[in-house]
């Protein structure tokens, strides 16, 4: 599974999604899904523009968590 870490990267710059949106040009829907986790697919230019924005790398948006194989997470 990946975790994607925007809310909390959002929060900590007290940013709202619209004003993410508006800085980095990126679908509101697009964030919203990013930031609830429930985006299935992600653009490689969505990526850098986070990249760019937040100035971090790929690692610090998104984290690989193997699956629980009993199914609970």
């Amino acid at each position: 599974m990946i975790k994607c870490h925007l809310s909390r990267m959002m929060g900590e710059k007290k940013l709202k999604i619209s004003d993410l949106a508006m800085a980095t040009n990126i679908n509101r829907g697009t964030l919203t899904r990013l930031y609830k986790e429930t985006i299935t697919r992600i653009d490689i230019e969505v990526m850098n523009s986070l990249c760019v924005y937040f100035e971090c790398g790929i690692g610090d948006l998104f984290e690989y968590k193997p699956d629980d194989p009993s199914g609970i997470i």
